[in-house]
């Protein structure tokens, strides 16, 4: 299929997807269940980035979560220090998960792929302890002393997108329409990615890296270019999670997320455009299933995660294009078949 086309019509299935998202909010009117689109719009958003990097780019990085803890640490920060609108603070965070990555993809990027999982997780680890460690005074306006990076307990209370003031019983509605407008980016931008010059790196260093870099193309650069763009999406979609719930702290780090983000990528399809979607959609009605299992949640996800492993290692994308495939062919051998009898 030609480039162009592809990536007309993934556009074109963009806004649709984005309208049907938008008018939710018409039919469902429960805070609770707008709360829970929210947190699935935000987890698809990394997810989404995280599958442009890892399935895309075949970059094995695990530290997707480190750029979304920096960016909602950016807005709590911020906002606790220096009284900081969450609105100026979100792009400011968007800009220091890219930087911050930068540094790290020019120090990991060189390696080969398991070094680069294991440094990158081994960065988000030491930098988890560090912060959970954090005993530093640092004075805030209303003159308590705190942890500068809020220590164990992280940060909380700083000041919401506005919306409670303007919309009053309806904020969380505002809040629905800002963390749209982030998903939207975070998925423009990896369409266009994806579907685009980049992508078209990417599947020639997949294809043969020898031959690719015959041609001029460095691995390297490419790849720190894929690590800094996933970032500052992460790091925006992370700035607006802190923006909406009003915290930010360590339990960002903890390995259960990163391996219920891991999962809805697998499970929607690694190496897909919408996979990451699906698989988010998933997940959540899974958690919201087992949430009053407790342990039994996390084994449940394994469970799930493993089943799709091992059946349909292409994810729910993966199975629907064969399914559409399959449907396709027999319908062709039915007008085949017709056409001779006739």
């Amino acid at each position: 299929m030609n480039g162009n086309t592809a990536l007309y019509r993934h556009l074109t299935a963009l806004v649709a997807v984005l309208a049907v998202i938008a008018i939710l909010p018409v039919f469902i009117t429960q805070r609770y269940f707008l709360g829970e689109i929210i947190l699935f719009m935000i987890w698809a958003s990394v997810a989404t980035q995280w599958n442009v990097l890892l399935g895309h780019a075949g970059v094995f990085s695990l530290g997707q979560m480190l750029f979304f803890a920096i960016g909602a640490y950016a807005v709590g920060m911020m906002g606790t220090y220096f009284d900081v609108s969450p609105w100026l603070a979100m792009p400011i965070g968007a800009i220091v998960a890219a930087s911050a990555a930068l540094v790290i993809g020019l120090a990991c990027l060189r390696l080969e792929t398991a070094y680069v999982a294991l440094l990158t997780f081994a960065i988000v680890f030491m930098v988890s302890t560090l912060i959970r460690t954090d005993a530093e005074c640092f004075i805030t306006k209303g003159g308590l002393c705190t942890p500068l990076f809020g220590g164990g307990n992280g940060f909380s209370g700083f000041d919401d997108l506005g919306f409670r003031k303007l919309l009053k019983g309806q904020w969380v509605v505002g809040n629905y329409f800002v963390v749209l407008g982030v998903l939207a980016l975070s998925l423009l931008a990896s369409i266009c990615v994806i579907h685009g010059r980049l992508g078209l790196a990417f599947r020639a260093l997949g294809d043969s890296r020898i031959y690719a870099a015959a041609r001029g193309m460095n691995r390297t650069r490419f790849h720190i270019i894929a690590f800094v763009i996933t970032a500052f999406f992460t790091g925006l979609t992370g700035a607006v999670y802190a923006a909406h719930f009003r915290f930010a702290g360590p339990s960002l780090f903890e390995f259960p997320t990163l391996v219920f983000i891991l999962a809805m990528i697998v499970i929607g399809g690694l190496k897909s455009t919408w996979g990451p979607i699906f698989g988010a959609a998933l997940m959540m009605v899974l958690v919201e299933f087992a949430k009053e299992m407790g342990d039994v949640q996390n084994t449940l996800i394994g469970f799930v995660l493993v089943v799709f492993v091992l059946i349909f290692p292409k994810g729910l994308a993966g199975a629907t294009s064969q399914l559409a495939q399959r449907i396709s062919r027999q319908r062709s051998r039915k007008a085949s078949d017709t056409a001779r009898a006739i």
